[in-house]
């Protein structure tokens, strides 16, 4: 199964539906055009889809209600969850300015602090 993420007029994800991958084949081989023209005419005519991977093999990370399509990197970003994150270009995905740390403790962000807290 194919997975598609319907986008606002800002390239926000307002829905992921799945789409059959025999909807996908144009001469044997999957497309992603011709599963978003299966998906305008299913929708209706809404023509702004991007599929999406659950494996981040297209797009970096698997699209989510709430995450942006980033045209320039080809990426679904998720929410920046504290202002204080800055975006990894590799991953996609925000960092937090301190690396969590590997003491086995459970933390929690605060973002007053701009560091991790344990989580008690």
């Amino acid at each position: 199964m194919a997975h598609f993420a319907k986008l606002d007029q800002n390239n926000v994800v307002l829905e992921v539906v799945v789409v059959h991958n025999n909807e996908l084949l144009q001469d044997g081989v999957e497309s992603e055009a011709k599963g978003i023209e299966f998906l305008v005419n299913w929708s209706g005519g809404y023509t702004n889809w991007k599929q999406t991977s659950y494996n981040g093999n297209i797009r970096k990370n698997y699209a989510g209600i709430g995450f942006t399509y980033d045209p320039t990197r080809d990426a679904f970003i998720p929410p920046k969850p504290f202002s204080s994150w800055v975006l990894n270009e590799d991953t996609c995905l925000w960092d937090a300015p301190t690396q969590y740390p590997t003491d086995g403790q459970l933390y929690n962000w605060d973002e007053a602090a701009t560091s991790w807290v344990v989580n008690v």
